[in-house]
């Protein structure tokens, strides 16, 4: 493994995690759930090798992904890498993974299921992060934090983490948490992105005034800031990933500016589009680690190489200024 690439800790804990985590949801059986894009287990060694080769160790994924096979996958591969504590593993818990009453939200029976079900899948005796993929409005917060906290006193995560939800939200489980002495959210893993900034108004600010670590999902924007406006995505998943197709839909003229200033910075730089939008991400003093998703090569090559680039005030202008208000997507 390289130690080139800079750690980081995550929010106000002593958790030392790699600066850029790679997303495991790319991995897993297309036969399992519904990503069919999703590729298998020999397609994969491979970028998880170079991961961890450049110095990333912290790996992220859910039960859901794949119908848990995404899992098995992280878990295999990762073992082959070295020792357990040489990584750092997340999953996450909310979406349905069996028929019937109580196989899916927050309640404790589910989650005290699930996190044996993920970590049989995982092959490991605990995970470092254990999130929650959404808020449910269906279960009492109190049920929720209480269930989490035992998770955590019986060693079956070390910290625990949630995901998109309104601020409000969050902050009232944190709230509940504190009233308590139960173990309190250390991470929020938001979408952030030039396309999507809306969790600069209230979740960055709390997050960042409550110590809690900021791990963006889709900092690239599913492609979006990668690659020239009206060109196509390439592969599969641009053809088959039905919730991808519901974001960045609004005020496509602020979106093809943005993406046109990507370009712009990137040409004059020297470097890839993707770079420039992925060093706009981790410039943000809210945020700790983006996390990436790698087919290619050149994804996780890419993310390496934006982790040494600092974007210069007159840079970050030029890429920010055609961003509008929009209504907040993704949860």
């Amino acid at each position: 493994m390289s130690e080139g690439m800079k750690t980081v800790r995550l929010g106000a804990t002593g958790l030392e995690i790699s600066s850029v985590v790679l997303g495991m949801m790319s991995y897993g059986d297309p036969d399992r759930g519904s990503h069919a894009w999703s590729v298998g287990i020999d397609e994969a060694r491979p970028f998880v090798r170079r991961a961890f080769d450049a110095g990333i160790t912290t790996f992220d994924t859910a039960n859901v992904y794949s119908a848990g096979s995404s899992e098995e996958i992280t878990g295999t591969l990762l073992r082959e890498l070295g020792p357990r504590e040489d990584v750092q593993v997340f999953t996450k818990v909310l979406n349905r993974m069996r028929p019937g009453r109580n196989g899916a939200g927050l309640s404790r029976m589910a989650i005290m299921h699930e996190i044996d079900a993920s970590l049989q899948r995982l092959g490991t005796d605990y995970v470092d992060l254990y999130q929650i993929h959404r808020f449910d409005p269906n279960t009492p917060i109190a049920e929720t934090m209480e269930a989490l906290h035992d998770v955590v006193k019986s060693g079956k995560a070390r910290y625990i983490g949630a995901s998109s939800m309104w601020a409000w939200q969050f902050a009232e489980m944190q709230h509940t948490a504190e009233l308590h002495g139960w173990t309190k959210f250390v991470s929020m893993q938001d979408q952030y992105n030039l396309l999507e900034r809306e969790e600069e108004r209230e979740m960055h600010p709390y997050c960042a005034a409550t110590g809690v670590g900021v791990i963006p999902w889709s900092p690239l924007a599913r492609g979006k800031v990668t690659r020239p406006w009206d060109s196509a995505g390439s592969g599969s998943r641009s053809d088959t990933d039905e919730f991808g197709k519901t974001l960045y839909r609004q005020d496509e003229d602020a979106n093809r500016a943005i993406v046109g200033a990507v370009q712009q910075v990137a040409e004059d730089r020297g470097v890839s589009m993707a770079q420039v939008a992925l060093a706009w991400v981790s410039g943000k003093s809210a945020v700790t680690a983006p996390i990436i998703g790698a087919t290619k090569e050149q994804h996780i090559d890419d993310a390496v190489a934006a982790a040494a680039i600092t974007l210069t005030d007159d840079e970050v202008t030029r890429l920010e200024s055609a961003y509008t208000p929009r209504v907040p997507s993704g949860f």
